[in-house]
């Protein structure tokens, strides 16, 4: 293909602004490569409730027929549904078309092996190149429904009779969660209050992110109007996972996961559970307290996955609200981690408020970016500077001491660093991000 640009084929998908980037051409032709890829006889498609998705789903389904290979067609999924597919259906890859939790003008393509094995974006492209000499017989167009064994699937993580009839509401915001949430409610004790379940990719409501910067500010006022137990916020896919307390106050990634590790190791205590490099101290102290093996690992799915089988962990969790599960095929579950989070809120005398103060033991804000051209040489100034303090360079470089530690990495697809702390407390916390931005600042 020509004028395509490349730097949509990115680590874990292919994804672009479309039709600026992605085309229906590159979908047609990335079809086609998938087969090539897999060697390919029935691939299993579906989509998310993006405004594009439909064209770009149907181009894209097109190149796979015409190589000769049949498709399944899946309907309109979360992500994690082809996590669930991959690793109880046969079919050579499963695909979803979808961006994820990015704006509305982006989209993309999200594929896996049967067994839900990565595919990522950038192994496309070998397999999009050349034309076919002999056009094979098309292949065949199937529709499928596995919702149901998605929902029982999604179920089978809790123990419904321990779950009480708590007030929960929750912000699909306009992503797929609006069409998976009435499902799984049927099985559930709780009383579910309904924000913005109606499908649509333009995110008329809030950011398709629940972390940008005020998109939590609507269910949060519900949720206090309501005098509900909790918040649960899902991303345009629904692979992402965020909490809000019954004060309305929005929960960080890494110290929901401590529940959810904390209801896993309920039933198989002793495992392990995966966290990355920028979580909170708490995450291990706390996994360690309730019996289970903590083990650090870089950020990003694809290094928690590969940590996760490494060590045979049976969840992952990050920052991000990415948390993935060994029963769910190693993949993301934003339904699971739902269940899990109100298994334990559900078996408390504590509100969540009260209950998170218990594992918000430090300080720590988001982390902060700066541009910088190169990172390597900041980061030996940085080993340098704080030589005193134990370091790591699992991811960037982490320096550790008695009562605080920071991180700093660079980012994998622009010149920027991002910068964590986390200290015992605010003051302390500002007096360490302070230095370290003066140094970081320095070294543009």
């Amino acid at each position: 293909m020509k004028n395509i640009d490349t730097s949509i084929f990115r680590s874990y998908d292919i994804r672009g602004v479309y039709p600026d980037q992605l085309t229906e051409q590159i979908a047609y032709t990335a079809g086609q490569g998938i087969v090539r890829m897999v060697k390919g006889k029935k691939i299993a498609v579906g989509g998310d409730m993006r405004v594009s998705t439909p064209q770009l789903k149907e181009a894209y389904i097109n190149g796979i027929l015409d190589m000769g290979c049949d498709v399944d067609d899946l309907g309109l999924i979360p992500t994690d549904f082809i996590y669930f597919v991959a690793g109880t259906k046969q079919y050579d890859a499963v695909t979803i078309i979808t961006a994820s939790h990015n704006p509305k003008e982006y989209n993309g393509i999200k594929s896996v092996r049967q067994g839900n094995k990565a595919i990522y974006g950038k192994d496309y492209l070998p397999f999009m190149k050349g034309v076919l000499e002999k056009k094979p017989k098309r292949g065949k167009l199937n529709s499928v429904n596995y919702y149901d064994e998605y929902i029982k699937h999604i179920l089978s993580f809790v123990d419904i009779s321990k779950l009480k009839p708590l007030k929960v509401v929750v912000d699909a915001g306009n992503g797929t969660a609006g069409k998976v949430m009435p499902m799984l409610a049927k099985h559930l004790p709780f009383e579910f209050v309904e924000v913005d379940y109606e499908l649509d990719g333009n995110f008329p409501n809030r950011p398709s992110n629940p972390y940008a910067p005020g998109a939590y500010k609507k269910a949060s006022k519900i949720v206090r109007q309501e005098k509900a137990a909790c918040g649960v916020m899902f991303d345009g896919d629904s692979d992402r996972t965020f909490f809000i307390d019954e004060k309305g106050g929005f929960m960080q990634g890494d110290i929901s996961f401590i529940l959810m590790a904390k209801a896993l190791l309920q039933e198989q205590p002793g495992a392990g559970i995966v966290y990355n490099a920028v979580c909170s101290r708490s995450v291990p102290e706390c996994i360690e307290k309730f019996g289970g093996k903590a083990f650090r690992s870089k950020v990003g799915y694809i290094n928690l996955q590969q940590a996760m089988l490494e060590h045979d962990a049976i969840a992952s969790g990050e920052l991000s609200a990415h948390y993935a599960f060994k029963d769910n095929f190693y993949g993301d579950g934003g339904f699971i981690s739902m269940l899990l989070f109100l298994q334990i809120l559900s078996q408390s005398d504590k509100p969540l408020s009260k209950l998170r103060a218990e594992y918000e033991r430090y300080y720590k804000e988001p982390e902060t970016n700066f541009e910088i051209k190169d990172a390597q040489s900041l980061i030996e100034k940085l080993k340098q500077e704080y030589s005193d303090g134990e370091q790591d360079e699992l991811d960037g470089l982490t320096v550790n001491y008695q009562n605080w530690w920071f991180n700093v990495r660079p980012s994998g697809t622009e010149p920027l660093v991002r910068v964590t702390v986390e200290a015992p407390n605010k003051r302390e916390w500002k007096k360490h991000i302070k230095k370290l931005i003066k140094i970081v600042k320095a070294s543009k």
